[in-house]
């Protein structure tokens, strides 16, 4: 017996990475080099989006959408992050119903570490602590976009 799988076992594999990349990365320090001698905690804002996007049959784009902000307790703008972070993924033969989570779910879970050291790197290379994202819960995101507008694959 070998230890490789044959060809029709592979596809029958729940979910497929073919890859995984930085689609988009943005970082403003619009207030440099004053903003990093500024005593003082800023204010962080953080917003994490999913987006998924079929490309063909059943592979599909998810797509880690980051965005952070920090802004002085007047509000000026510290620094400005957008990251898009991206993965191709194949589904193999799974009920219809699972396609969301796997989309929503499985698939950003498996990015976001990923995504997580892309922002901490950034915001560490840009003079400021390296911004440590706190883990995401993508089965409640997932849960609260069926409550908002259906079980309809796309964003969450």
């Amino acid at each position: 017996m070998s230890d490789t799988q044959p060809a029709d076992a592979q596809q029958q594999a729940p979910l497929t990475v073919h890859a995984q990349y930085i689609k988009d990365l943005s970082f403003e320090n619009p207030r440099s080099p004053h903003s990093l001698m500024e005593q003082g905690q800023p204010q962080l804002g953080l917003n994490v989006l999913v987006k998924t996007r079929q490309l063909e049959g059943s592979t599909y784009e998810v797509a880690l959408v980051i965005e952070a902000d920090a802004k002085t307790d007047k509000g000026e703008v510290v620094f400005v992050l957008e990251l898009v972070y991206g993965g191709v993924f194949t589904l193999g033969q799974i009920p219809q119903e699972a396609v969301g989570p796997m989309l929503l779910i499985e698939c950003p879970r498996l990015l976001f570490p990923f995504a997580r050291a892309v922002v901490a790197n950034a915001t560490r290379e840009a003079g400021f602590p390296p911004l440590q994202i706190a883990p995401v819960d993508f089965a409640a995101l997932y849960r609260q976009q069926l409550e908002q507008s259906g079980p309809q694959v796309g964003t969450a």
